[in-house]
């Protein structure tokens, strides 16, 4: 993998997020040259703050929707990789702020991949979605790549609509047939639900127990039985990475669409991770509030990955009880006061050996 990253230009979007931060993190690691491309960290405290994310890149902060400057960035940097992170990432917020869901997610998505368009020199583009983009009807079948894409909430539709938009500029600008004329390689990336240290963001599970614990207040479960797959944040990101890779050395066999989930056993409750949680934590109790008028969640959602096993020969490193070990370790670890950069990297490189 270093090989494949070392001194290549990768330009990120949304690297001052949770994830974005994560990986910025780790192609720094692999000796990449990063631009990235975002808003300004918007949960305090934040992971790019913490872990001083100016020095991991070339840090470009603006909007996703800002066609023209985001066109220019992309054009001056010339990069070998795009990693496309940049998103409103939270299924609640959605349902508050509708339009600009569907415009940073959907038309946001557009813009990377046309400004993609005007590169006159190959590139890998690499566009991150969610594992619901699937038309969920709760049964409890794990969603392969060539289900059919749908969405109940505003968030859920809006990265449906970016895999549509993904689909026809590869089909109508990128086609892998037609390689060797527009030289650029476009595959999209669905993931499930990711924890790990730095996430501070509302109505997320881990963070919210974390902050919970860490205030010595009882844990609040807004939806225990909803069913989600659970995984650490290195896992997806090292798929990403992985499918970079491959499409590197083929630009044509791997241009599609991949999912990175955890293998079936840990696909959880939230009850059930919450009370994981609090055996590793060594404190906490759990209470259930009632919920009432609350916004459409899924109930149940989990994904196939035997397509990134197979074709990508990429595997979940962590059950669900050694990611949240490795996610609360780090939150533990911060509260002390602890070297965050140094534990950052040390996680990074272990999970790499």
């Amino acid at each position: 993998m270093i090989k494949t990253y070392k001194n290549k230009r990768v330009f990120v979007t949304g690297h001052t997020g949770f994830k974005g931060s994560w990986l910025i993190t780790m192609l720094n690691h692999l000796g990449a040259e990063v631009m990235g491309y975002a808003l300004a960290p918007h949960t305090v405290p934040s992971l790019y703050t913490v872990v001083n994310g100016d020095t991991h890149c070339n840090s470009v902060i603006a909007d996703i929707r800002d066609k023209e400057l985001l066109r220019e960035k992309i054009i001056e940097f010339q990069p070998d990789f795009i990693f496309h992170l940049a998103a409103q990432p939270l299924v609640r917020e959605s349902y508050l702020i509708p339009n600009e869901t569907f415009e940073v997610n959907a038309v946001g998505t557009a813009n990377v991949l046309d400004a993609i368009r005007e590169l006159e020199k190959p590139c890998i583009g690499i566009m991150i979605t969610t594992d619901k983009v699937y038309q969920n009807n709760e049964t409890g079948q794990a969603y392969k790549e060539t289900d059919p894409l749908g969405g109940y909430d505003p968030y859920s539709a809006s990265k449906a609509c970016a895999e549509l938009i993904i689909d026809s500029y590869r089909k109508s600008f990128f086609h892998p047939q037609d390689y060797a004329n527009h030289r650029k390689s476009i595959a999209s990336a669905r993931a499930g639900n990711v924890i790990g240290g730095g996430d501070w963001a509302t109505d997320r599970l881990i963070p919210d127990i974390v902050r919970a614990l860490a205030e010595n207040h009882p844990v609040s479960i807004r939806n225990p039985k909803a069913v989600r797959p659970w995984q650490h944040v290195l896992e997806p990101l090292s798929g990403y990475l992985t499918l970079g890779v491959r499409m590197a050395q083929d630009p044509v066999k791997y241009a599609e669409a991949f999912n990175f989930g955890p293998h079936p056993a840990d696909v959880l409750t939230v009850k059930e991770m919450a009370d994981m949680a609090l055996k590793i934590w060594g404190k906490g109790e759990v209470v259930f509030p009632a919920q009432n008028n609350q916004p459409h969640e899924a109930g149940l959602l989990s994904l196939d990955i035997t397509k990134a096993e197979t074709i990508l020969e990429w595997h979940p490193k962590f059950d669900a009880k050694q990611a949240l070990e490795h996610t609360l370790e780090w939150y533990k670890a911060y509260y002390e006061k602890e070297n965050m950069i140094c534990l950052l990297k040390t996680q990074i490189a272990t999970y790499f050996q």
